[in-house]
């Protein structure tokens, strides 16, 4: 499924993160580059036949570059050390929806999803979604397929429920994230191999209702917003 050529790329330019040893292989930079559009718009393909607002999209609205911006970092390496794209409705890599985010790193891989620290209005009309709709958010990432999966939602949390709710809500702790994202880690053997493709759909599939439920919060922001 991942061509091999990206993870090689990938472990030697862990080893030689420097501008000199990137011109020198910029050739081999751009096949992997081009691998791993062409794995983006295979996944494109297998996320749409599933969640159609997806089909239309295009590799260039999703993956993300390369290079690092480096001017208010202490780590000064020019490059990342993975290709990643993010694939969601309106704009890919720059929409505000919620979306499916694929990361290929030798040994550190991943596929998984859903909103990383949106902006304080985004979060405020999940956290009501979620208020107002908890039983069914709750069957959905304790969906045991889902679980297998994706396990639990990321662990970044406020202390405290956040202000404009109950704080004797049942659920409160579900209203404290936040970002609402999962993720399922991937070894190199499992990406190379060809079932990886079933394997991807799968993870689509246990994924879906998660994102469309976010989905559902973001789009009546909209509606408010345009009203």
């Amino acid at each position: 499924m991942i061509p091999p050529v990206i993870i090689s790329f990938l472990k030697e330019l862990n080893l030689n993160n420097n501008r000199e040893w990137f011109t020198d292989n910029k050739l081999r930079y751009l096949e992997a580059k081009e691998a791993f559009e062409e794995v983006t718009v295979n996944m494109i393909s297998y996320i749409s036949e599933i969640d159609k607002d997806i089909a239309g999209l295009t590799p260039k609205e999703c993956v993300f570059r390369i290079y690092r911006d480096i001017r208010f970092s202490k780590d000064k390496t020019p490059y990342k050390t993975h290709f990643d794209a993010f694939i969601a409705k309106k704009g890919g890599r720059k929409s505000a929806h919620a979306g499916y985010y694929i990361h290929i790193m030798p040994g550190r891989s991943l596929f998984g999803g859903g909103v990383y620290a949106p902006i304080p209005e985004v979060l405020k009309h999940i956290r009501h979604e979620v208020y107002n709709f908890s039983d069914e958010f709750k069957a959905i990432i304790n969906n045991p397929e889902f679980k297998m999966l994706y396990g639990s939602l990321y662990e970044d949390k406020l202390k405290n429920v956040p202000k404009g709710f109950p704080k004797d809500f049942k659920d409160a702790e579900l209203l404290k994230y936040k970002s609402y994202i999962v993720a399922h880690r991937l070894t190199d053997k499992e990406l190379m191999a060809p079932a990886m493709k079933e394997k991807f759909r799968i993870q689509t599939g246990a994924l879906y209702p998660f994102i469309s439920f976010l989905n559902r919060a973001i789009d009546f922001k909209e509606e408010i917003i345009d009203f």
